[in-house]
């Protein structure tokens, strides 16, 4: 038979690198959030489930089981080789560590297939991420990154990730870049996903000397940042990053593609424009409606990104400890990580 284990058992595992995690829910409970890193194997798609559902609610639990052991039984070879073809150790979950891993898993044990099951499922991994943001006490010495929107920080702070410096790419996990046009282009994560990425790189990180973040706010598009990281981003040593003007216009421009999204781009200008002079809004509008995005961009920082920046820069009442004046994120990620070592040895 299979073998239940905790959320916690199943993190130390998988922090040795020995589990795979198989979301057994529907690809729509999977796409709204899940265990990151973990791999979809539905045992009911999305309308079986919702018509086992309405047989459970309208009908009888006998009726939803008779369907749904239908449904599974005309599926059951398919299912198993997808399990079979992967050969780590693997834990299964549902929502709440109901039927349907215990079915997974029930049905792989007699297929000579071992896996494990989650205690509780998805429900009990959310709330054990909840009680972690609470709780977790984190050592490192955090360097947070600053500048005017442009500045390439998240691309700065996301090469260094990849030259094995340890980075929280806070916007990576809300899929959101934090400002009015933030969404464009990207797949906006909820709270829940949000939550458990923060919460698997602050453990990665945990026994690292320092970690890197941006100067987020305490909201990145709909998502909250929560309260641990506020109290990390107090206590750290504060990074001002300056660019040329250009070079931020041309890192905007890389960043936004502003030609395959340019529906989306005068949507979101249109929720600010009335907060802009109104000839340079007009003109603004109209640079970007006939493809000058170079003008539009420059236009949009000298009037209303820099000066809401300088507003609320001084909000946090943190002082800037270092600044960096750079002529490229190339040169920035240079100066960067000589200031991060330095830092270290002090």
């Amino acid at each position: 038979m299979f073998q239940d284990i905790t959320v916690e058992e199943c993190s130390e595992l998988r922090s040795r690198k020995e589990l795979v995690l198989i979301d057994v829910r529907s690809p729509s409970e999977y796409a709204e959030a899940s265990i990151p890193g973990s791999l979809n194997i539905p045992i009911f798609n999305d309308q079986e489930r919702a018509e086992i559902g309405t047989l459970y609610k309208q009908v009888s639990v006998s009726a939803a089981k008779e369907r749904g052991l239908e449904i599974v039984s005309a599926k059951l070879p398919a299912f198993i080789k997808k399990f079979a073809e992967i050969a780590d150790n693997k834990a299964v979950f549902c929502w709440r560590g109901g039927m349907r891993s215990k079915t997974t898993a029930t049905v792989l044990s007699l297929m000579g297939i071992r896996v494990y099951r989650i205690s509780g499922g998805y429900r009990a991994y959310r709330q054990y991420v909840v009680e972690q943001l609470q709780q977790l006490h984190f050592e490192p010495q955090a360097f947070v990154l600053h500048g005017n929107t442009g500045s390439g920080k998240t691309a700065i702070l996301r090469k260094m990730k990849d030259n094995g410096h340890p980075v929280l790419d806070l916007e990576g996990y809300a899929g959101h870049r934090g400002s009015i046009f933030g969404g464009i282009g990207l797949n906006a994560h909820n709270q829940k996903m949000f939550d458990a990425l923060l919460l698997q790189d602050l453990q990665a990180s945990s026994r690292s000397p320092y970690v890197m973040f941006e100067a987020e706010g305490r909201r990145i598009g709909k998502i909250t940042v929560p309260e641990l990281m506020m109290n990390v981003r107090a206590k750290a040593h504060h990074i001002r990053l300056d660019l040329p003007l250009e070079a931020r216009i041309v890192q905007i421009i890389e960043d936004y593609k502003p030609w395959e999204h340019i529906d989306e781009c005068i949507d979101s200008f249109r929720l600010i424009k009335s907060r802009i002079h109104t000839p340079i809004a007009a003109e603004i509008e109209s640079c970007l409606l006939s493809e000058k995005y170079h003008a539009a961009v420059e236009m949009l920082l000298n009037y209303y990104y820099d000066p809401k920046y300088t507003h609320s820069s001084g909000e946090h009442n943190e002082e800037v400890s270092s600044v960096i004046q750079a002529s490229s994120v190339d040169d920035a990620i240079k100066q960067l990580e000589k200031l991060v070592l330095h830092q270290l040895t002090l």
